[in-house]
């Protein structure tokens, strides 16, 4: 009886010894880009400036980080006893946010909004088991592609320079590393994990307005906690 209800309190629905076994993730996401400028970043453009006045200059451009969630589906492949192959594909909905700031006037924030399809791959590394805990790493690549509305990004229909969209490119690669927990119940698995994402390339689309002129490169980061159910 004592062995029974042991295996019965640490079995997690025995996902562990399937070959193949599915799942579901929530997930919360922080996004925001490294920012790298134009030597001549700071620069006036005249033709592109509309109604700034030579007084207006460009002095500063951050990104503020910017939260967004995810839904996705986990599928699971083991490898050995300590290896798996897993493939999360997820729907994101994020935001990331650029601000300007220049002298004689108040900072503009541009607002990317993103719809991504992410499909990432990745190798998870798992320790042994200690009763119901399990920690683990994992590390992979990520594939992603935006969604959006190209009505809500097209650049053509807006005919007021400050109006002028910041624009992301539909898709890139991300390389991604993180760490979690395998948590076991009777019938189910939950892993908490923290995940840092970076994009492989320059994510940004190179469209001819004042604010992406100054830029040379997006590099985007994302942070993601992530809760699966397995």
């Amino acid at each position: 009886m004592t062995c029974s209800a042991g295996r019965a309190q640490n079995w997690g629905g025995g996902v562990d010894d399937d070959d193949l076994h599915y799942g579901f993730t929530f997930q919360y996401v922080l996004s925001e880009f490294k920012i790298l400028k134009k030597a001549t970043w700071r620069n006036p453009v005249p033709e592109l400036d509309g109604s700034f006045s030579s007084n207006d200059s460009l002095n500063l451009i951050y990104s503020k980080p910017s939260a967004g969630f995810g839904i996705g589906f986990v599928g699971n492949k083991r490898l050995t006893s300590h290896t798996d192959l897993r493939f999360t594909p997820t729907l994101v909905f994020s935001d990331r946010i650029l601000v300007y700031g220049y002298s004689g006037r108040d900072a503009i924030e541009k607002k990317i909004q993103s719809t991504l399809v992410d499909l990432p791959v990745g190798l998870k590394l798992k320790s042994d088991r200690r009763g119901n805990f399990r920690a683990y790493v994992i590390g992979g690549a990520r594939y992603s592609i935006d969604i959006s509305s190209k009505k809500k990004t097209n650049n053509d229909l807006v005919t007021d320079p400050a109006e002028k969209f910041v624009n992301n490119k539909k898709a890139f690669l991300s390389y991604e590393a993180g760490l979690g927990l395998d948590l076991y119940f009777e019938y189910f698995k939950m892993s908490p994990e923290i995940k840092l994402s970076y994009s492989m390339n320059d994510v940004l689309k190179h469209e001819t307005n004042r604010y992406v002129t100054p830029l040379d490169k997006l590099m985007l980061r994302h942070l993601t906690f992530s809760l699966f159910f397995e």
